[in-house]
């Protein structure tokens, strides 16, 4: 089982493709607070939803001086006509490897319908100005989890 985060701990430095194939790592967001959230498969129903509500809130997250980044396995290519077709603002990176989600504890065993299955742990984890690990969310619901985020962080 893949060890979960804690607030306090670093977070785990990474170096991904965007949905254009541009390296985005988590060193350059060095002096911002990041919420960086982990999902199954873009252009699934579940997934779509919670891109667009981290969209929709982008601005509102920005000004409080957040970034919002979403990483999965997918491929950039998927990931750029998910953004496409989905208008996200967010910035979404691609992790086939799933090295980047083990490290944040968001990949391993979990329940699906009953059946115990190993895969993506739909999480999110916010990261401090600092590089340390402010909060860490497991096992989070597609729905209304942005919402939850922003009433946490009191923006």
């Amino acid at each position: 089982m893949t060890e979960r985060l804690q607030p306090g701990d670093p977070a785990p430095a990474f170096t991904l493709p965007d949905a254009d194939g541009r390296e985005v790592s988590l060193a350059d967001r060095k002096g911002r607070k990041v919420i960086v959230y982990f999902y199954p498969a873009a252009l699934t129903p579940g997934c779509t939803k919670q891109a667009c509500d981290f969209t929709d809130n982008l601005d509102l997250l920005a000004g409080a001086g957040y970034d919002v980044i979403g990483i999965s396995p997918d491929k950039p290519e998927k990931l750029a006509k998910f953004r496409d077709k989905e208008d996200l603002r967010v910035t979404l990176l691609a992790d086939p490897d799933k090295q980047v989600l083990e490290s944040y504890g968001a990949y391993g065993e979990k329940k699906l319908y009953g059946k115990t299955v190993v895969g993506v742990i739909r999480s999110t984890v916010v990261v401090d100005e600092e590089g340390r690990v402010e909060r860490a969310l497991y096992n989070v619901k597609a729905t209304g989890h942005v919402a939850k985020i922003i009433k946490d962080l009191g923006i």
